[in-house]
């Protein structure tokens, strides 16, 4: 198979349309077999439930050209279930898993040839997402439905090596109690639209966000959970009903436990004990970066350093990043079912 004829060493995060992209429709209180499609357009009702309620919901992974030669998925499953889980929330008829998943490796196969080479570092991104299509005016679900798949083609998220950033507490809530924040729709990344523009305006590269009810526990950043190590070399993650429930988060902390021999501490970590430096190396972690380390921490003028610095990836996040890419790429022997070859 011939590859695009592409310079993959430099592609950026960005959105290039491929050949074909997967369609399938919800008519009558069922799904229609879906099909693929060459037209990267979607024409929409002028009163459609996305657009007037922003009845919406989505997922991201990547396929990945394995050291071996093979094009592969990293852990499909989990995104059909959180996927499933994301539209039972906001009242749309759920994807099935079985056909999630089917449907990522008709997209995939159909084009192979917009998967990376291995040693490039890019990868296809894969946006998987649903929309309610038909009209609504008032405030109800729609009847109607879209789910759909397109790939990117994208460079990986460092350019030139991984290198600290430095981050803010942000003054705004990203989730409430008993809300929306556990589940991946396109709402909960909307309401952090300005919080990032600011951040950036004022030198930030993110937000970290406090828990809404008490301002007192960490929560995440606009689009990825945090980690961090403490004294003791263990991991420890932030947990609450509220937090987005992480693939990468999930295959990190098992990568840690049974890869690294780290010990785990899942619970509460309230912001006080970050003022408190009880921690020497803090991260970001999701599909794009896998683990972005974060340096510093602006909480409206007080600064906290971490001691793993602003030059280098600390050591333990270092680990965990290179093992967690080295099973994404074939370069470490996989947990069963992590990895679904497609070609």
């Amino acid at each position: 198979m011939e590859k695009k004829n592409l310079d993959w060493e430099n592609l950026t995060f960005s959105y290039q349309p491929i050949d074909k992209r997967y369609v399938a429709m919800y008519k009558d209180g069922a799904w229609q077999e879906g099909e693929l499609s060459d037209d990267p357009n979607v024409v929409l009702n002028e009163c459609a439930g996305v657009l007037q309620y922003a009845q919406q919901v989505f997922e991201g992974l990547k396929a990945y050209t394995t050291k071996d030669g093979h094009i592969v998925c990293f852990r499909p499953d989990l995104n059909a279930r959180r996927m499933y889980d994301s539209a039972q929330r906001m009242e749309m008829p759920p994807y099935p898993k079985d056909k999630f998943v089917e449907a990522i490796k008709e997209v995939v196969q159909a084009n192979a040839a917009w998967v990376p080479p291995y040693g490039t570092g890019a990868t296809l991104y894969l946006r998987p997402y649903e929309f309610g299509y038909s009209s609504v005016i008032g405030v109800a679900p729609a009847k109607d439905y879209e789910f759909r798949i397109f790939g990117t083609p994208v460079g990986p998220y460092f350019k030139g090596g991984v290198k600290p950033i430095t981050v803010r507490v942000s003054d705004f809530d990203r989730a409430a109690p008993r809300g929306t924040g556990h589940i991946k729709a396109g709402l909960n990344y909307a309401m952090s639209m300005h919080a990032i523009v600011t951040a950036h305006a004022e030198g930030f590269a993110e937000n970290i966000y406090l828990d809404a009810a008490t301002r007192t526990k960490v929560e995440e950043t606009g689009g990825a959970n945090i980690l961090f190590v403490d004294q003791d070399g263990t991991l420890v993650v932030p947990k609450s009903d509220t937090i987005l429930p992480s693939i990468t988060r999930r295959s990190l902390v098992y990568v840690a436990e049974h890869y690294l021999n780290l010990k785990i501490d899942e619970r509460p970590v309230y912001w006080q004990e970050v003022l408190d430096h009880k921690f020497v190396e803090c991260g970001l972690c999701g599909t794009a970066a896998v683990i972005s380390p974060i340096g510093r921490i602006n909480d409206h003028g007080t600064i906290i350093d971490f001691p793993s610095g602003m030059e280098e990836i600390g050591p333990v996040m270092k680990k965990m990043r290179e093992t967690l890419l080295g099973i994404q790429m074939g370069e470490v022997e996989a947990p069963e079912g992590w990895i679904m070859r497609i070609l």
